[in-house]
């Protein structure tokens, strides 16, 4: 058992951002190798358009789950590099619809065997081994506990009930 193993909670979080970097550098070395300049943080957003004509920024933050400011930083490095453009909603000029470019729908379809080939390499990674298999039911649960708790405030409490002295009840 190493360190991380054996520290069980204490080190949730470290050991979830440790298995996804090492997820995602895998998975950007796969588009590398098939010779596809796409990077894996860009997923959720070129998911979303392939599945939307357009969307908000507002509507792809809610969607993958971050803030305004984040989705917004990340549309912008799209731009950059050609593969989104944004337009002010003819309904609402506060309002900027993110659309995939030309450049962005051809890369779309060179990024779609990849997702798939993704999907059945991680069936097969998982298939023979039945906790692997309970990975993503697990981790819906426990984003479902962590979206009705405030995980600070319990620790918070149980510091100050810890701290309180004996006896004065």
């Amino acid at each position: 058992m190493n360190l991380y193993q054996s520290l069980g909670h204490l080190v949730l979080g470290s050991r979830l951002r440790r298995l996804s970097e090492a997820f995602l550098a895998e998975i950007n070395r796969a588009y590398q190798t098939a010779g596809i300049d796409f990077d894996a943080s860009w997923f959720p957003v070129f998911y979303l358009l392939s599945k939307n004509d357009a969307l908000s920024i507002k509507e792809l933050s809610e969607h993958i789950e971050v803030s305004h400011p984040a989705a917004s930083q990340l549309i912008t490095n799209l731009k950059k590099r050609g593969l989104v453009s944004t337009d002010t909603c003819t309904d609402d000029g506060r309002r900027q619809l993110v659309t995939l470019t030309v450049s962005g729908r051809d890369l779309l379809t060179q990024i779609i065997p990849v997702w798939n080939a993704i999907s059945e390499a991680m069936t097969e990674l998982v298939e023979g081994d039945e906790s692997a298999m309970q990975l993503l039911p697990a981790i819906s649960s426990l984003e479902n506990v962590f979206r009705q708790t405030k995980l600070a405030d319990n620790i918070v409490e149980k510091l100050n009930t810890d701290l309180k002295p004996a006896g004065n009840d």
